[in-house]
């Protein structure tokens, strides 16, 4: 099973991938995907969306919503941090 912080890393790290910075945004439900139920433990998806919620409040994702469901990005602003944060875990991020 994973800890907290590999699991927002990852996430991180996804949205990075994906080039979503700023006005690029994805489905906040498509963040858990990829993980596997051993992953993620016992109630993965509360445990993903809680993690997620946290890097919110951190404002490290930014919350979009819109009329067909939330959607997330990164914070542009807060690059530096969240570059730093994921590269601990993924070095050549």
């Amino acid at each position: 099973m994973l800890s907290d912080d590999e699991i927002s890393a990852t996430v991180l790290f996804k949205l990075h991938k994906r080039g979503n910075w700023g006005a690029s945004h994805t489905a906040f439900d498509n963040l858990k995907k990829g993980f596997k139920d051993a992953d993620l433990g016992e109630h993965g998806a509360k445990r993903m969306h809680k993690l997620a919620r946290v890097l919110m409040r951190r404002g490290w994702i930014i919350p979009k919503p819109t009329g067909y469901g939330l959607q997330v990005s990164l914070n542009p602003r807060q690059s530096k941090d969240i570059v730093a944060f994921m590269r601990r875990f993924f070095p050549d991020a």
